[in-house]
């Protein structure tokens, strides 16, 4: 699944428009990415547990 087609698909679980969708996910998704950066753990009970590490290159 790619970006697009999860943006259709919740537009059409939540009855959104697929402009509204896409708002959605990207507010996610920034949200995510700034509490990452931050050095902050993100944990979504039922679906996972999001951090960053630093690894060697």
């Amino acid at each position: 699944m790619n970006k697009s087609e999860l943006v259709k698909q919740i537009a059409d679980t939540a009855e959104l428009s697929q402009a509204q969708a896409e708002r959605c996910l990207t507010a996610f998704t920034d949200s995510v990415a700034k509490t990452l950066s931050q050095g902050d753990k993100l944990t979504l009970l039922g679906f996972g547990t999001f951090e960053a590490r630093e690894r060697a290159a």
